[in-house]
């Protein structure tokens, strides 16, 4: 006879007495009546886990929708493994990857003797739609790694194999959909019958999947034009193919080779290239009566900072003296900083800043003007003046560093030919492997935590608490701008995560379990445990990477 158990269930606010074994689906079924919506997945003990989940100790339990957080993550990865299974029915042997996200979906491209043309497409999205209707299982398994490796061997998943065997696992979970076997790294849903709404669409050389709109459920998001960005993905895509490395089973081989330095050095030197040629772009249009302004922004953790440092040191090898200020001096008084929807301070918010001052402020040093800049004390919230001056002479530039420098509304007094700006963003281009993308999003999220931790005497629970209002910050202030940038820099370096690894790792260990912060916590700690570690003396003092790691030969 089975144990009587009691989960705590935070949707009803009460115990429910279950046997030892059910699954989350049939303490769904118990209680379903009382939600006003239907879930995809659920928290156990903060934990995020697939419905077919089942339960042999007292938990606490919370059912989530499809658009929370882990909702959205969850039935991204499912229609994933569907557009997988639509393929190898109709076009076995061709390898598909799912590369980044970009454009409201997630691109996609397919190697072989095919083109992923609008018939391709169609019959893809056509076959989907069968899966779907067809309400399969995704099954849950764990086994072996060992065995694991065969079945992934004889699907032709050679890049799952190579991450499996250098990460030297006992056991292995994966998933069963149909007749094929994948992994992801994270809960799935319950059936594909719950993933009506998608669209696969012809993207550029590939194809772009799409899930639901978040603000529109019922339909799949509509496409945003990002050229820009595209480029940015895919210059840095075949700099990975080049050198060999374009998941982390590759990086993770070049590690126990010990050739972790050449690659680090070739990465730092593709920085070096990139942030030049902003240079000279800036330089030229500099020359002929512009570029007077230099605006760097980009969201949190982007490396803004750092690549503004490098810029200056290279617009002066051009003969151009540049100046700096940082819009983080000009933030209102801190009691005075607008709300977010939690209550919190909002300081993602334009109107976090004084623009008046600033505007007043910037023409004044371009009339050519000594003005005395303001410094932000954080720890008192409050704009200080210290005696800091700042005049521009011949040959000047200002270099102006912050998450609005895209935003028109920031610099409205100044004349566009005036103006070049830079967006920078950690644009993360290596995959975990051919269906597993690594998120732009935790990248700057790991280097948060430990820039927070190390400078900021910020743990890493009150980062991830707060990282929430970030994003949606940055949703609303600094990405609808970035197709304006003149010069768009990628600050990610394929190594890093490798190097992040025991930073971050140790950090997030401090978590403690009783906290909702800590699914967040343990699902970027199984992330990292993806990588094999890098050492952080391999890396230069002038790296971007010090920016959050420490070390660096810049002064912040």
């Amino acid at each position: 006879m089975s144990e009587q158990l009691k989960v705590y269930c935070r949707n009803t606010g009460r115990y429910i007495d279950i046997d030892g074994g059910e699954r989350l689906v049939d303490i769904l079924d118990r209680i379903r009546p009382t939600l006003d919506f239907e879930p995809l997945c659920a928290l156990v003990n903060y934990k995020n886990e697939d419905l077919g989940y089942a339960v042999y100790h007292p938990k606490m339990v919370e059912f989530l929708p499809r658009n929370s957080a882990s909702g959205r993550r969850v039935y991204t990865r499912s229609l994933c493994m569907v557009l997988y299974l639509a393929l190898t029915r109709l076009y076995s042997g061709v390898r598909l990857t799912i590369e980044h996200s970009i454009s409201q979906g997630y691109y996609c491209r397919l190697h072989g003797d095919i083109t992923a043309d609008a018939e391709v497409v169609d019959r893809l999205r056509d076959e989907m739609r069968r899966i779907v209707e067809a309400d399969l299982r995704f099954v849950r398994k764990e086994r072996l790694t060992s065995d694991v490796i065969e079945k992934f061997r004889s699907q032709g998943l050679h890049d799952k194999v190579r991450l499996l065997e250098t990460t030297h696992s006992l056991y292995t979970s994966y998933y069963k959909l149909g007749e094929i076997y994948d992994s992801y790294y994270g809960a799935l849903a319950y059936s594909t019958g719950q993933l009506q709404v998608f669209d696969l669409i012809p993207y550029k050389e590939g194809m772009l999947l799409l899930g639901f709109d978040p603000a529109d459920e019922s339909v799949p998001p509509q496409p945003l034009t990002q050229e820009k960005m595209y480029r940015a993905f895919t210059d840095y895509m075949q700099f990975n193919s080049i050198v060999g490395v374009s998941d982390v089973g590759e990086l993770n081989r070049e590690v126990l080779r010990n050739r972790t330095s050449d690659l680090i050095n070739v990465a730092e030197a593709l920085h070096d290239k990139k942030i030049a040629r902003i240079s000279d772009e800036i330089t030229a249009r500099y020359r002929r009566g512009g570029a007077r302004v230099v605006l760097v922004a980009g969201p949190s953790s982007s490396g803004k900072t750092t690549t503004t440092k490098r810029l200056a040191i290279q617009l002066m090898t051009n003969l151009l003296k540049p100046q700096m200020i940082s819009l983080d001096d000009y933030f209102i008084n801190r009691v005075d900083t607008p709300r977010d929807a939690d209550g919190d301070y909002d300081y993602e918010s334009l109107y976090a800043l004084d623009l008046k001052q600033f505007n007043s402020d910037l023409n004044r040093i371009l009339r050519g003007e000594e003005v005395e800049l303001p410094s932000y004390n954080f720890e008192l919230g409050c704009r200080q003046y210290k005696g800091h001056t700042i005049k521009l002479q011949d040959n000047g530039i200002l270099l102006i560093e912050g998450i609005h420098g895209l935003n028109p509304e920031l610099t409205a007094s100044v004349a566009e030919d005036m103006k070049f700006r830079v967006y920078v963003s950690a644009l993360t281009t290596l995959s975990v492997d051919d269906h597993n993308w690594v998120p732009t999003t935790d990248n700057r999220l790991l280097r948060r935590i430990i820039r927070d931790y190390k400078y900021r005497s910020a743990s890493a629970e009150e980062t991830i608490r707060r990282w929430p209002s970030v994003r949606r910050g940055e949703e609303r202030w600094i990405f609808p701008y970035q197709e304006n940038a003149d010069a768009t820099f990628n600050s990610s370096l394929l190594f890093e995560l490798g190097v992040m690894k025991e930073y971050g790792d140790e950090i997030l260990k401090s978590v403690p379990g009783d906290v909702p912060e800590y699914g967040e916590a343990y699902r970027l700690r199984k992330f990292l445990s993806h990588f094999l570690p890098i050492s952080a003396e391999m890396i230069p003092p002038t790296s971007l990477l010090r920016e959050f790691l420490g070390g660096s030969s810049f002064k912040y």
